[in-house]
């Protein structure tokens, strides 16, 4: 077996990231820049990267048991999500005659759900049931909560780990019997074919919350070097994506594709600078110091843009691409102010629970779930109006 790519390349990685400390010293004494290395940031995004190279071991141990028709565990994952939707939509039942006295009809919500009801705004409520749950038992309030939130994390879950297995390459490479071989072109396709995946996977992490809450760690450093590039996340075995394994339905061999992923990874590493501000006209077709550095923005012009990892060309093919203007401010829109790895590696999911737990329908329980981080942030205001 192959020794990964990436595992080599720490050396390099290391080497790099001290060149760069030493020659911001050099600067001597003055005001801080967003690029310069920062102790316990550089910890917490090292502490990350090395729990990312863990993380699919860990991940394969824990997830293969309750993966639906592999594990012995997958019926028992499936009966949870069947069963905590049953509950819950229940209890959504009780509270509305407890709430009314009477139980719902069809896409009826009372006024303290913050759900749309017919011929009312979100959170009016209309009809017989513009009323609010006065008087709920707080523990009624907190079990729905609790079910709800087992309801869509089960089901995610389930859906995630079954996609997993059913997409991955050597699956996929043994169904049909195209291979490419081991020559350039194999290679040329597996480079520019993860690329172009990658750029997808890439902007539908910043589109779908449920793919956000795995990215987020990303982004949540406001400082940007070379470290910061090491800041990766941990859970990416418990999500949705755009599968690689296309790549091997088009008769790429899985070595290739995991060679492709690496690659990938280390070209990525070189652009998380401010060292470098351009690199002339090859900034026209691949992604750069200055492209990336757009990308790890949170103003508001360069909010999702620039999701590319070796070309900058799919961007500008898909609408995405915005040229680094203003100064960049590092971080998210709404910095979670910790060094603490595991409350940057779990914050998004953690308000993504509590956004589940608090909400009154199915719809804007997977909203939650799989909308846009902007609609969630909305409707949670709507919610709590």
């Amino acid at each position: 077996m192959k020794a990964d790519l990436t595992v080599l390349a720490i050396p390099g990685f290391v080497g790099a990231m001290v060149a760069e400390y030493v020659a911001q010293r050099r600067r001597g004494p003055g005001e801080q820049r967003p690029g310069d290395y920062e102790l316990k940031d550089t910890i917490a995004s090292l502490t990350m990267g090395v729990g990312s190279l863990l993380a699919p071991i860990v991940a394969k141990k824990l997830l293969t048991p309750i993966t639906p028709g592999v594990g012995r565990w997958g019926k028992g994952l499936l009966g949870l999500a069947v069963g905590a939707a049953v509950v819950t939509s229940v209890a959504d039942q009780v509270r509305a005659w407890y709430a009314v006295g009477s139980p719902l009809e069809a896409g009826t919500l009372p006024r303290g759900s913050g759900a749309y009801s017919p011929g009312g705004e979100a959170g009016l409520g209309s009809g017989p049931y513009a009323t609010a749950y006065d008087g709920l038992s707080p523990t009624v309030e907190k079990v729905t909560g609790a079910t709800a939130v087992a309801a869509v994390a089960s089901t995610a879950l389930a859906a995630a780990t079954t996609w997993a297995t059913l997409t991955g390459g050597k699956r996929v490479f043994d169904s049909h019997g195209r291979d490419l071989g081991g020559g350039a072109l194999a290679q040329v396709v597996a480079i520019l074919g993860w690329d172009f995946i990658y750029y997808w996977n890439h902007r539908l992490s910043h589109e779908s919350r449920w793919l956000w809450a795995v990215h987020v760690v990303h982004h949540s450093s406001e400082r940007y070097n070379l470290s910061t590039a090491l800041r990766q996340p941990v859970a990416e075995g418990v999500t949705l994506s755009v599968p690689y394994g296309l790549l091997a339905l088009a008769g790429v061999r899985p070595a290739h594709i995991e060679q492709a992923r690496a690659l990938n990874l280390i070209y990525q590493f070189w652009i998380h600078t401010e060292a470098i501000r351009s690199i002339g006209w090859l900034e026209r077709v691949l992604n750069t110091p200055s492209h990336h550095r757009v990308h790890h923005g949170s103003n508001r012009r360069y909010l999702d843009r620039n999701h590319g990892s070796i070309l900058i060309v799919w961007d500008r093919l898909f609408g995405t691409f915005e040229p680094e203007g203003e100064p960049v401010v590092y971080g998210l829109t709404r910095n979670i102010e910790t060094f603490n790895p595991v409350r940057i590696a779990t914050h998004e999911w953690r308000d993504m629970a509590r956004d589940v737990a608090g909400a009154r329908t199915w719809g804007d329980r997977f909203g939650f779930l799989v909308r846009g981080p902007g609609w969630a942030y909305t409707r949670r205001a709507q919610l709590a109006g």
